[in-house]
């Protein structure tokens, strides 16, 4: 499952950063890292960007960037 999916309130935990180049770099500059825990805060009135909540502050980014990061969602990581 991809970051992207996530609805405003549920949490998640990082697993694999895709994207190719300075993207990826970006995306792990920001602190989206595997094995982090990121909570979706706000979804944008048109459903982009969304506003996530992650290492204590607040990270906004659009979809197509949400795309690249697989998460596995915390209702799957407690089983």
């Amino acid at each position: 499952m991809t970051l992207d999916k996530l609805k405003a309130g549920q949490s998640a935990t990082i697993t694999a950063v895709g994207g190719e180049g300075a993207l990826r770099l970006r995306l792990l500059d920001m602190g989206l890292i595997p094995k982090t825990k990121v909570m979706v805060r706000k979804v944008a009135p048109m459903g982009d960007p969304i506003e996530l909540h992650l290492r204590g502050y607040e990270l906004t980014i659009r979809l197509d960037d949400a795309k690249n990061i697989e998460i596995t969602p915390e209702s799957e990581a407690n089983k």
